[in-house]
């Protein structure tokens, strides 16, 4: 099983106080962990703000150090539509907890691994 982090899952640790690889293990069992470019370039210039935001950001990248990397390709679309389309394609889950790309996730048939109230990480299948 592979599961595409996106740059707000990643920063969850720091964020919300969640292990993201542990609950993401406890889901699904092994898994390859894959962070697109685009996700790590984000966190690079989240990582550059002061404050809470840009330390979770630094952990996130630090948290990516340890995944394979992928490129989406077609850069002139925009990275939501790029991750549900390699995610689909590809067979991937994605763990993210940004709202619009997890509906447009679950709609496209893709399953997701979010957070669900403080502490709780729950896998939806689309």
């Amino acid at each position: 099983m592979r599961v595409l982090f996106d740059a707000n899952a990643l920063m969850m640790p720091l964020e919300k106080g969640v292990d993201i690889f542990s609950e993401v293990e406890s889901l699904v069992g092994g898994y390859e962990p894959i962070v697109p470019t685009e996700v790590r370039s984000e966190l690079a210039g989240l990582a550059r703000e002061r404050g809470r935001r840009g330390a979770a950001a630094r952990f996130g990248l630090a948290l990516a150090a340890g995944c394979r990397e992928v490129e989406l390709g077609d850069g002139d679309t925009p990275v939501d539509e790029r991750i549900a389309r390699y995610a689909r394609d590809r067979g991937c889950l994605v763990a993210t907890s940004d709202r619009a790309l997890r509906r447009a996730l679950l709609e496209d048939g893709v399953g997701v691994i979010a957070l669900r109230g403080s502490r709780r990480v729950t896998l939806e299948r689309g």
